[in-house]
């Protein structure tokens, strides 16, 4: 069964950029890697989503991260690099599932997708209570390890652990 969907999580300036509030550390080396997998995708006639944190300027998780991706700011925006194309979707979330109060699910359903590859920031945090939504509806998940990010390497590397044992989903 071949993959149909490749979404790709927060590469936003507000977690890329030098200055970046929430600068992920190393995130510079998933880019071109993402870069790759995208345009492989759109090749092989395969969705492209991106998930993009937009908050507003009082939201809760302010409490417990810097604010980031503040709806209309330029740290909201994706990075020139990845910039999506004509054909890409782009949804906007306000927590860590793209599921959670967002059409994904109905944008998955009405393409068809059963598999979808997982990619972009925080392995630990959006990528995985994403991977685990989609999982609970019934999606065959695969995370990309080189084209995905997280704060620390101890987490990078217990996130794909817990991916590998846990939750059986394929590392890739």
């Amino acid at each position: 069964m071949a993959l149909n969907a490749l979404i790709i999580i927060d590469m936003l300036n507000d977690f890329v950029l030098d200055d970046a509030p929430l600068k992920v550390p190393g995130i510079e080396n998933i880019i071109e890697p993402i870069y790759l997998e995208a345009s492989k995708a759109r090749k092989d006639k395969q969705k492209v989503i991106y998930l993009c944190d937009e908050h507003d300027k009082d939201d809760p998780e302010f409490m417990y991260f810097p604010p980031h991706a503040v709806k209309g700011t330029y740290g909201a925006d994706i990075i020139n690099r990845l910039k999506p194309r004509q054909r890409d979707i782009i949804v906007k979330k306000k927590t860590y599932s793209g599921f959670y109060g967002t059409e994904l699910l109905s944008i998955l359903e009405k393409n068809d997708c059963s598999e979808i590859k997982i990619c972009g920031c925080v392995l630990n945090i959006c990528i995985l209570f994403t991977a685990v939504d989609a999982l609970m509806r019934g999606f065959r998940v695969k995370i990309l390890e080189k084209a995905s990010a997280s704060f620390s390497r101890s987490d990078h590397e217990y996130m794909i652990r817990y991916f590998k044992d846990v939750l059986k989903i394929d590392i890739i």
